[in-house]
């Protein structure tokens, strides 16, 4: 038999197992043991496919007479097994429609399952609830083009599959088209973002712009974008395909230094974002989650990375972090080190004051406030500017009375 348990309880695990009292087996299988319904019909899923014939009988014949009430409850419980909304979802036609529709909009619901119910189901009215499920279709591509082949498919399912599979799969979408299906989603962040984005003509995908879009988090209400002067502006271009190659290059190898080994998922990721324009990496650096601040930081550009640090999200321990790198800009570590906020840090301004590339303006000041011990360490230290170095090295002197 097939052993998928998700239930903690172990009358469920000891009856699926065959390790219950052969009693409790067959109570189990007419529906009759005290347990909860999502643990009983865990079970009678699972003992429906169970070699021991009697049992698979009596799980299969109860299954049938469940109330459809129940089993609507059920399929929209938290802690239903997969292994049970993908049951009743491949056997939605011998099920009321609530039923089968509570199964098959479930996000848990197995793919798998939804495809094989879409391959074989005989009811064309099925084929057209599935149709009408635009994020469902956009989930499981496979599930369009099981509608779509099925010959019971009727003529309405069969159009709207095909028409999600032309828009979606079968040719990019402009930035206009994403922003609408993603404000239809309530993805408004996203939208606007895409809205106003410059991703027509690029090299962007429709599947990559649903994927960056899961990144964006803050609106344009709580954006301010006047850092942005016209020094700035002037400095907007577009890089060659080689210069974008080198930037990811770049990246990768900085991230690798910090994290052993990258998962593929994180360097795709990377890949995506660099096909975007330099003033879309500017919005998404304002307006993105955590992973797209981290990543684009190390952008070479420097209004990207200003950008980064004038997202309203960004964290402290962000900035710690950033303020010790050395691979960003001085615009960026004098933005940190003028930033009345970010100033109460002390392990914000210590890193600053050991960033060889701190414009040494920022950093004098900063060693007045250091402890005598970090002055000590960075008047030794070969990796800061002379300068910073002779000035530690007093301040030090002067504390300790020599």
């Amino acid at each position: 038999m097939a052993l998928s348990i998700e239930s903690t309880n172990p009358v469920v695990r000891a009856v699926i197992e065959g390790k219950a009292p052969r009693n409790a087996q067959i109570a189990a299988a007419r529906g009759i043991l005290p347990l909860p319904p999502t643990d009983l019909l865990e079970i009678l899923v699972n003992l429906v496919t169970s070699e021991d014939e009697e049992l698979s009988k009596l799980a299969s014949s109860t299954i049938r007479e469940q109330d459809a009430m129940l089993l609507l409850d059920a399929m929209n419980d938290r802690s239903i097994a997969a292994s049970v909304l993908g049951y009743f979802a491949e056997h939605a036609e011998v099920v009321e429609e609530v039923v089968a529709t509570a199964a098959i909009n479930n996000g848990r619901t197995p793919e798998a399952s939804i495809i094989a119910l879409a391959q074989n189901a005989k009811n064309g009215e099925l084929l057209e609830l599935l149709s009408l499920n635009q994020q469902l279709l956009l989930r499981s591509p496979g599930l369009i083009d099981a509608i779509i082949s099925n010959p019971n498919s009727t003529s309405e399912a069969g159009r709207r599959a095909s028409e999600t599979k032309r828009e979606f799969f079968e040719k990019e979408r402009g930035a206009k088209q994403i922003a609408n299906e993603l404000r239809a989603q309530g993805k408004i962040a996203a939208a606007e973002f895409f809205e106003s984005s410059e991703m027509d003509g690029s090299d962007l995908s429709a599947e990559d712009a649903i994927l960056l879009a899961e990144m964006i988090e803050i609106p344009d209400a709580d954006i301010d974008d006047s850092w942005m002067g016209l020094e700035y502006l002037e400095e907007f271009y577009e890089e060659t395909p080689e210069e974008r190659a080198a930037i990811v290059n770049r990246i990768l190898g900085e991230l690798s230094a910090d994290e052993f080994d990258l998962p593929t998922e994180r360097i795709s990721m990377i890949n995506r974002i660099m096909k975007m324009g330099m003033k879309d990496r500017v919005r998404l650096a304002m307006k993105g989650d955590r992973e797209a601040r981290n990543i684009l930081i190390r952008d070479p550009n420097r209004i990207v990375c200003q950008a980064v640090v004038n997202n309203p999200k960004i964290t402290e321990q962000e900035v710690e972090k950033i303020a010790a790198m050395r691979s960003v800009t001085e615009d960026v570590l004098r933005k940190i080190a003028n930033d009345r906020q970010w100033a109460r840090s002390y392990p914000i301004m210590h890193n600053l004051a050991r960033n060889p590339r701190t414009p040494i303006a920022n950093v004098l000041p900063i060693l007045t406030r250091l402890q005598l011990r970090d002055l000590t360490a960075i008047s030794k230290s070969k990796n800061v500017p002379d300068a910073v170095r002779r000035q530690a090295l007093r301040l030090s002197q002067a504390r300790s009375g020599r």
